[in-house]
């Protein structure tokens, strides 16, 4: 698969896999970044703007909570809209994703036909 092909499939399901994340347990951009990273191969600098545009839109809100490695870590928290969206991201996936496996079990399963057209064979 191209690299650009699969830059816009994470892309895609970036905002749904963070939304999975949070309904086990909050958490915050860096941590997330790095299950993101070891799991689909996503970038840190992609999670800072999301969890930002997450939070403007409702999706997410923020606490402080002290660490005993260095400064209060801002942890996000799924909110209602955000439990909602991860419901209907989840439903939209699981219809888009089973389409796409049987076009592609589909013609897996074929054998091409191929007609060479006034060819004499």
């Amino acid at each position: 698969m191209t690299d650009t092909v699969q830059v816009q499939l994470r892309k895609g399901v970036l905002e749904m896999c963070v939304l999975a994340l949070l309904s086990r347990a909050d958490g915050y951009a860096y941590d997330i970044a790095a299950r993101l990273a070891a799991e689909i191969g996503m970038g840190e600098g992609t999670i800072y703007p999301l969890m930002r545009r997450m939070q403007s839109d409702g999706l997410v809100k923020t606490y402080l909570e002290e660490s005993a490695s260095g400064p209060p870590r801002k942890y996000y928290q799924l909110t209602k809209t955000g439990r909602a969206t991860l419901t209907a991201q989840t439903a939209e996936w699981a219809t888009f994703s089973e389409a796409i496996t049987k076009i592609v079990a589909d013609t897996k399963s074929q054998t091409p036909n191929i007609k060479v057209v006034g060819a004499d064979i």
